[in-house]
């Protein structure tokens, strides 16, 4: 039985046309391309002399499942050419083929751009799944492929006694995860997934390898971190720092309908007081009344764990109707929060590869919370009468807030959780559905929840480019145009579009 993105999130787990750019301006769908680029189409026979049956033509067999992400409302999407690239040395043929045709370029590791920029319609999709390996080195550096899903992530670093704080979805790829910031179950503990990174292979839009770190192209990799996916090159491999794995202890609450507004009333204060061994998710089903539940991991043992449940069951002042709280291994911790606890490595993946994690039709928006708390009367309000819709609040503070919002490309360092609102959706509904979404959004915003999470993706986020990147924006802008001047990665939401003018008024 197949799993949506939905149950991910809310089960037994947690969570991850015209446009804005930064400035209010609207663009068309993908930006116009500099004069001067080629009109004629790519010598796609030419890579396909490099890749074989790898590169996946619309003529070819494979090319149906090839060409598809993970949201299916964008399944309309078409791209020209699926590369499928083993080696950085593919990458750069890719770009050597296609650069200048006037073609939209992305790199694709887990699918799971909401708004399907990683797979983009008449375009060429950098496939990069091929390159998966997860190798730790006896100091517990792990390199790691950058299309490698995150269950392929753990379980390398579990075998080695190492973790690496990140999201909880298992088909997401560490590749975009990490690019956007890299908000997890971990993170007060441990920082986000772009903290711990210490290096990556990159190649940019000239087709050059680079070696972002602190030793070399330091803006390059100041800007990798949080600075968003698909924005400055394609990632073939990441560094990260990992630490030892400990023992962990996975909560789960669920509050009696009608208990919002004391659950979150209670929820706010205890997660911003609470040591950073505590990371804790506060989910709310839209309905009449709607509902919530708490889930959670602590690092540590469930004596400590089950001290800060209480804590936060004496706040509220209401009694769960269930309450979990177990210990596990990290593994087996990660596979809990991902909602494949009782299903193998094998399994925790898409069915198309054997797994039994089946596609589905979503809408998702975001702002971030705090560090101010937002009115939990005023939050109930905007999910009554919302069946099917659910706000998804993922604590930060901890480790997170020990670095300044500049020190990397993720500026909310200061916030007190990301905030997701999101909906199952059909194409028949969707449009309704975004309504429905998006005046939750807003209305979260006149609560005082601003920003955005790029990694939450939002077609009509309000003041995009400052809404995900804040202060750090024009410094994104001006690595997007020394690594990328000729807008070969730009799309509609890229760093590169707002920076050097190829968004174009629609």
């Amino acid at each position: 039985m197949g799993m949506d993105r939905r149950r991910f999130l809310t089960v037994a787990a947690v969570s991850a046309a015209g446009l804005v750019v930064g400035t209010g301006q609207a663009v068309a769908a993908f930006p116009a391309r500099p004069r001067g680029w080629r009109a004629a189409p790519p010598d796609w026979q030419a890579l396909r002399r490099r890749l074989g049956d790898r590169l996946v033509l619309p003529a070819d067999s494979g090319y149906a499942t090839a060409r598809l992400g993970f949201n299916e409302l964008n399944d309309g999407q078409l791209p020209a050419a699926v590369a499928k690239c083993v080696s950085a040395d593919d990458v750069r043929a890719c770009l050597d083929v296609a650069r200048g045709h006037g073609l939209p370029i992305a790199a694709r590791s887990g699918g799971h751009s909401y708004l399907g920029y990683s797979v983009p319609d008449r375009g060429l999709v950098i496939d990069l799944r091929g390159m998966a390996a997860v190798e730790v080195a006896p100091d517990g550096t792990a390199h790691v492929g950058a299309g490698a899903r995150l269950i392929e992530v753990y379980a390398g670093l579990a075998a080695a006694g190492r973790l690496l704080p990140a999201g909880s979805c298992p088909t997401v790829g560490v590749g975009g995860l990490t690019l956007g910031g890299g908000i997890g179950v971990l993170a007060r503990k441990y920082g986000l997934t772009c903290d711990r990174l210490g290096a990556a292979q990159v190649v940019t839009a000239d087709s050059a390898l680079h070696t972002a770190s602190p030793a070399g192209d330091e803006d390059l990799y100041w800007a990798l971190r949080g600075g968003g996916g698909g924005n400055f090159g394609v990632v073939t491999r990441f560094s990260f720092d990992t630490a030892p794995a400990p023992a962990l202890t996975v909560i789960s609450l669920a509050f009696p309908a009608g208990s919002v507004p004391q659950v979150l009333g209670a929820w706010q204060p205890w997660v911003a007081g609470a040591p950073e061994e505590l990371w804790a998710s506060c989910q709310i089903a839209g309905g009449n009344p709607p509902s919530c539940r708490v889930v959670g991991c602590w690092v540590g043992d469930p004596d400590g764990a089950n001290q800060q449940v209480d804590r936060l069951v004496k706040a509220a002042a209401t009694t769960p109707t269930s309450r979990t709280v177990a210990s596990k291994d990290y593994l087996a911790a990660m596979k809990y929060m991902a909602g494949c606890s009782k299903d193998t490595i094998a399994e925790c993946h898409p069915t198309w590869e054997g797994g039994r994690l089946t596609r589905t039709g979503f809408v998702a928006v975001s702002r971030m919370l705090g560090p101010r708390p937002v009115d939990p009367a005023k939050v109930t309000e905007l999910m009554t009468g919302h069946s099917g819709v659910d706000l998804l609040l993922d604590s930060l503070g901890g480790a997170v807030a020990d670095l300044a919002p500049d020190a990397t490309a993720f500026p909310h360092r200061h916030s007190l959780a990301s905030a997701q609102i999101y909906a199952g959706a059909t194409p028949a509904t969707e449009a309704r559905v975004k309504a429905t979404v998006d005046a939750i959004r807003d209305g979260l915003a006149r609560l005082g929840a601003h920003g955005g999470y790029v990694n939450y993706i939002d077609a009509t986020l309000p003041d995009w480019g400052h809404a995900y990147y804040g202060e750090n924006l024009p410094r994104l802008q001006s690595v997007a145009c020394r690594y990328d001047p000729d807008g070969v990665f730009a799309f509609p939401q890229s760093v590169t579009a707002a920076a050097s003018g190829l968004a174009k008024a629609a």
